[in-house]
């Protein structure tokens, strides 16, 4: 079991020394190895579920680097995971070389997040409240409604991107993004052989606002047995559409942060969550939720101390079956406060309304200290 989780670490750490040797290719030179711990305290007051526990929310390691003057290339390691597959933890999170030739014209190839909305791509020790907002987490391969395995917002496939129109100051004020993606989530194989296709655009009007809207068409599928509308068993792949956009607007000006991203889903979902292999056959659907969801989201970042100490605030709606009977919606505020640059202490307390409960609110409290290396 030690092996297991030593041998991912002591192969990257070979890595990230081996530009120490005179004798190897110029190009790893360009190597940097780099990571992050996330350490987690909650407290939730959820009716019947009360609890509170200490946690490791993420430990990343990442190996980057340039292979010439034209191509970046990422490899990121994920060592920890949930208290049901800590045995299997360690996996790839980032695989991707990416051709950087253009500025207006870029492409990256291989596994890494789909380009949906503006929070999905950010890291989480840098996304500044406890989690990603709701509406991401459920819409953006994230814990996604549809039941795919977590991953992260990631997806394996091919994105073209590129920023255009430069102002007299040298700024761009268009950017563009396209992918093709699986469509299954992180680390896994196409089982309907349907692809996903991604894509969004923004301007960027002014100095620090991007105003953007993306759009999602694909699938979800899985193989196994199911009883089909007719009522008789079949055994095959069962694929679900999924239909999804979002309307995303952000402004960071004076060390001030404000994000606001609503995002819209159709398509139906398994009744499954993908935890483990068992459950890629499980093809029963969800029909509690139905075809339709949607959520919303608006916060800000304000400085108390520039650069050092920061009072946040968000309001994070999701409805899972686009109704009000069953939304949940977490009223956010906190402080954050950087030791130094690599150090940072991030707090807030939740009072929660879900009104699919009996009892609709709760309250909760998160405390995270973060390093990076």
């Amino acid at each position: 079991m030690r092996n297991k989780f030593l041998f991912p670490i002591v192969a990257l750490f070979t890595m990230a020394t081996a530009s120490a040797e005179n004798n190897i290719p110029t190009w790893i030179n360009n190597v940097k190895f780099s990571g992050y711990t996330m350490l987690q305290y909650q407290y939730t007051g959820k009716p019947k579920e009360k609890d509170n526990t200490f946690n490791i929310r993420f430990t990343r390691l990442t190996l980057d680097g340039r292979a010439g003057t034209d191509w970046y290339w990422k490899i990121q390691l994920q060592l920890n995971g949930n208290t049901s597959t800590l045995t299997a933890s360690p996996r790839i999170v980032d695989a991707f070389a990416e051709w950087q030739k253009y500025e207006f014209f870029r492409v990256k190839v291989g596994e890494f997040k789909r380009g949906f909305t503006f929070e999905s791509p950010m890291s989480p020790i840098d996304q500044g409240f406890m989690g990603f907002s709701q509406n991401v987490s459920k819409l953006s391969y994230f814990s996604d409604r549809v039941g795919a395995i977590n991953s992260n917002g990631r997806d394996l496939g091919i994105q073209a991107q590129g920023d255009l129109l430069k102002n007299n100051a040298g700024r761009n004020l268009l950017h563009y993004q396209v992918g093709v993606y699986n469509g299954q989530g992180i680390n896994t194989s196409d089982v309907d052989n349907r692809k996903d296709i991604v894509g969004g655009v923004w301007v960027m009007p002014v100095k620090g606002m991007r105003l953007g809207v993306f759009g999602s068409e694909g699938s979800y599928a899985r193989k196994g047995t199911w009883t089909n509308e007719q009522g008789n068993a079949v055994d095959e792949v069962r694929s679900l559409p999924q239909h999804r956009y979002a309307i995303s607007g952000e402004y960071i000006v004076n060390d001030w942060t404000f994000r606001s991203e609503y995002i819209h889903s159709t398509g139906r979902a398994f009744k499954t969550t993908y935890n483990s292999s068992a459950d890629a056959s499980k093809c029963d659907l969800n029909d509690q939720i139905g075809d339709k969801a949607d959520g919303v989201y608006a916060l800000a970042i304000a400085p108390i101390v520039k650069g050092k100490f920061y009072a946040k605030a968000r309001y994070d709606l999701y409805r899972p079956s686009g109704n009000w009977s069953d939304a949940k919606t977490n009223y956010e505020v906190g402080l954050n406060y950087n030791f130094h640059p690599n150090i940072q202490l991030k707090g807030e307390y939740v009072r929660v309304n879900d009104r699919s409960l009996p009892t609709h609110n709760y309250d909760m409290i998160d405390v995270q200290l973060d390093f990076k290396f």
